[in-house]
């Protein structure tokens, strides 16, 4: 069973960023990195997957989501380097 998450990919370290919300982000994500789907993170190469955030209903990840992209560029930096300070790509994590 999946459970929803909100996260953030980003180009590069401090580079591009991208949040999104998703019932099954294994899904999700091979769908921004393969390019499978048209769109902001194609166009711009955002494909690393740098934040994710649990949650245990869909509203409240869509809750959140909204709450993150009226954030300012500043704060959402600050959150990724809080849980991921070298900018990793957190995808491989996924797959464990």
């Amino acid at each position: 069973m999946r459970c929803p998450y909100v996260y953030i990919l980003a180009s590069k370290r401090n580079g591009t960023l991208y949040v999104g919300v998703t019932a099954d982000l294994p899904r999700r994500l091979w769908e921004h990195q393969s390019g499978a789907i048209e769109g902001f993170t194609k166009k711009y190469g955002v494909h690393r997957l740098v934040y994710m955030e649990p949650f245990e209903t869909i509203t409240g990840a869509i809750a959140r989501e909204k709450q993150l992209k009226e954030w300012r560029r500043a704060w959402k930096i600050e959150l990724i380097g809080r849980d991921n300070p070298q900018w990793l790509d957190l995808s491989e994590r996924l797959n464990n």
